[in-house]
């Protein structure tokens, strides 16, 4: 448990530098982390209650029930009071209602149309979480209705709407944070790596290879009924109506649950991108920070290689199980979003100059080479490389990070480490947040651009001021940048 107040943060933090420098941060990078904590940031004293909505809440693996973890941590959860719930599924509505009537919140409305919470005059605060179909209509009903909004990664379905998120951010003046918490949280193992690459340790950067997984294959998954309680014409949304599929596979070479709702939405581009847009939110966000390209992209994308989904249409998973997508940026760079088979990497050390370990039979034993699918953003400079993962940061020289950087880079004001608490403090600030809209949106577009790539199979040349495709193949890219919706949903500005 955390004790109260300031002091308390700096302790936490104190007791896990241990865990962080095992993981490859230096010493010197966990004390100024210590050193910016100040009275009433981060999250770490009561600065007042804000009134919290969700929108898409309750499923057991509902990101918006992790962030709402997160508002119970001390120092966010003398801020945050939970007045509305809002979900399409009546089971996921009981489950947070029981979750947050164990914590003292026995009178929170609950529905199941968005727009009746919005509407709410005591709420100030709405997170979205949920599928990626439908963050921008709800994103925007919020900011023009005066609320501060919190809405999770990916932001949009296209590039289109993550625009018309960011415009109506920007005119609203409302405080709006990306869930892409790796800028923040990981005990700022992304933030320094951003750092040392920016200050040009590694020299300039050739080569970013972002290791985002590959996408499962269902085959067609069968009709069926429509579980009780959920509301499937709610859920669908804007996207076409399709009948409701799921299926249990107890037998043959692939078991498992499939479906085309909860969760698994992800693996059909009807409602998502795959991994390009779910772990690439994370990862290539990472590389824009890296580039300084915060609000502008690359300027150019194509597919290495691909392999085609079994299923083009709506009636299975339907996004690319493997791939390689190479961006162009205008510094000479090269960003790789991969589903592995990455560039393999030896000689990689922490920052104290130890080699990278991997637990085996109850054993720490060192890994002589990192493989080319694990997990994370590896960055390859003229001089030399950097590895960061959520658990691992390494370069060719352990110098690179064991040295104190003379002139701190200040990416942001703070070296926040709680995303959430970033928000509750910009909320009462009124400042923007470590991942605003220029950033959210400038990054989902980049997953976007991706899917779009993969999609037509064109080499394709992208203004990142003008957000479209221009040269050879643009009017074939151009026609993917937005998405007809099934009326009467439609995409304002």
């Amino acid at each position: 448990m955390f004790e109260r107040g300031n002091l308390s943060r700096r302790g936490f933090l104190r007791r896990s530098v241990a865990g962080l420098t095992a993981a490859g941060l230096p010493a010197w990078y966990a004390d100024r982390l210590l050193a910016d904590i100040t009275p009433g940031s981060d999250g770490s004293g009561p600065n007042g209650k804000v009134n919290f909505g969700w929108v898409g809440i309750g499923s057991p693996q509902s990101r918006a029930l992790q962030i709402y973890g997160e508002s119970r941590r001390k120092g966010n959860v003398e801020r945050v009071n939970n007045v509305a719930v809002c979900d399409v599924d009546a089971r996921h509505v009981k489950r947070a209602q029981d979750i947050l009537k164990k914590d003292g919140y026995a009178s929170v409305e609950t529905t199941n149309d968005f727009r009746k919470l919005t509407d709410r005059k005591d709420v100030d605060v709405v997170v979205v979480a949920t599928p990626d179909h439908w963050h921008a209509l709800v994103a925007i009903e919020a900011l023009r209705k005066g609320k501060d909004v919190y809405c999770e990664k990916p932001l949009t379905l296209t590039v289109a709407e993550a625009l018309a998120v960011k415009k109506a951010a920007d005119e609203t003046g409302r405080v709006f944070q990306t869930g892409n918490q790796q800028r923040s949280e990981y005990g700022g193992m992304f933030r320094l790596a951003t750092e040392v690459v920016r200050a040009g340790r590694i020299g300039k950067v050739k080569t970013i290879e972002c290791r985002i997984g590959g996408n499962p294959q269902s085959g067609v998954i069968k009709e069926a009924p429509v579980p009780e309680g959920l509301d499937w014409d709610m859920w669908l949304g804007p996207t076409a109506k399709v009948p409701y599929r799921y299926e249990e596979r107890k037998e043959g070479p692939r078991r498992g649950t499939f479906t085309n709702c909860h969760y698994e939405f992800r693996w059909l581009y009807e409602y998502s991108g795959g991994k390009m847009t779910d772990w690439g939110a994370h990862h290539l966000d990472i590389a824009q920070w890296v580039l300084g390209k915060d609000g502008s992209g690359p300027v150019g994308v194509e597919v290495i290689d691909a392999k085609e989904p079994e299923v083009k249409g709506p009636e299975g998973y339907n996004t690319h199980p493997t791939f390689k997508v190479k961006y162009t940026y205008d510094t000479g760079a090269e960003v790789i979003a991969m589903d592995g088979r990455g560039t393999a990497v030896k000689g990689l050390r922490k920052a104290d100059g130890s080699a990278l370990t991997r637990r085996r039979g109850g054993k720490e034993v060192p890994l002589e080479e990192l493989g080319g699918d694990e997990n994370g953003v590896l960055i390859l400079g003229e001089n030399g490389t950097v590895f960061v993962g959520r658990d691992l940061l390494a370069a060719s020289d352990p110098k690179v990070l064991s040295e104190p950087l003379k002139d701190d880079p200040k990416l942001y004001p703070t070296r926040h480490t709680n995303h959430l608490g970033n928000f509750l403090d910009c909320v009462k600030s009124r400042e923007k947040p470590i991942c605003n809209q220029l950033v959210g949106a400038g990054s989902v577009i980049v997953c976007h651009l991706g899917v779009i790539a993969l999609q037509t199979g064109k080499k394709l040349t992208w203004d990142p001021k003008a957000n479209k495709f221009t040269g050879a193949n643009a009017d074939e890219g151009n026609k993917r940048l937005a998405r007809e919706m099934r009326a009467p949903w439609k995409l304002e500005g």
